[in-house]
């Protein structure tokens, strides 16, 4: 089994960019792939709840991301720098997603046989 990790650093509406990360993680994680996911950036806007898209005429991410436990997606991490950059606390984020340092990262990535950055 090979591990891939796919890094998102792009705010959920907007772009494609997010949602692109999350049907990758799923996509992986349906051929049997052990997957991991990491916010970083921007990228940790998608981890607060209570989005409403339907305004910017877009489809909730965060209904997708709900699902990433079913596909045994379940490590999940962001950078814990990002979210203090944005004045985000951690007990404000709807996934169950661990802090990692910059070093923390620099290691998580190092143990990849795959990494993606959408």
């Amino acid at each position: 089994m090979k591990q891939f990790l796919v890094i998102t650093s792009s705010a959920p509406y907007g772009s494609a960019q997010a949602r692109e990360a999350t049907d990758l993680a799923l996509a992986a994680a349906l051929f049997d792939q052990k997957v991991s996911l990491l916010f970083q950036g921007d990228g940790v806007f998608q981890l607060l709840p209570d989005q409403n898209p339907a305004v910017i005429e877009q489809k909730n991410l965060s209904a997708m991301q709900q699902a990433l436990p079913l596909y045994d997606v379940e490590d999940l991490f962001y950078c814990a720098d990002s979210l203090e950059e944005r004045g985000i606390t951690q007990d404000k984020l709807a996934l169950p997603a661990k802090a990692l340092s910059r070093s923390e990262i620099a290691l998580l990535i190092r143990q990849q046989d795959h990494i993606f950055h959408v």
